[in-house]
């Protein structure tokens, strides 16, 4: 489901997570976007390694929930959104897990008026 104000990117991708629909989680993203999949580690770039790096979350089984902001948002296209989410699931063996944070994104209005994640970095909001 395209998104078409800058909190439906947040909004659509945890409802596929949720679903467990890669290739719509896949689909917010720019085809060069960023991503921080942990809060240390390395930044990935691109759709084929932000595809991966949400394989490994949905074979997690993930259930999340958020709440999303729009934190600021110009006439130029881009906009600021953050929320704090919380996702709980099984790890390979069979563990419970619960992990959890406050994100930053930034999406960008494309050419057909929707919106896609620029950035997104799910464990980060700014100083607390």
């Amino acid at each position: 489901m395209p998104a078409y104000k800058p909190e439906d990117c947040d909004i659509h991708l945890m409802e596929a997570l949720n679903r467990g629909d890669l290739e719509a989680s896949v689909a917010l993203y720019e085809p060069n976007a960023t991503f921080v999949p942990e809060p240390s580690g390395p930044i990935v770039s691109g759709r084929a390694a932000i595809r991966e790096v949400i394989k490994g979350y949905l074979e997690l089984k993930l259930h999340m929930t958020r709440e999303t902001r729009v934190l600021m948002h110009n006439e130029g296209g881009f906009a600021l959104t953050g929320g704090i989410w919380k996702a709980t699931g099984t790890d390979a063996d069979g563990k419970p897990i619960v992990m959890g944070g406050h994100s930053t994104e930034v999406v960008r209005r494309q050419p057909d008026g929707t919106w896609l994640f620029m950035i997104d970095n799910p464990w980060w909001a700014g100083s607390e």
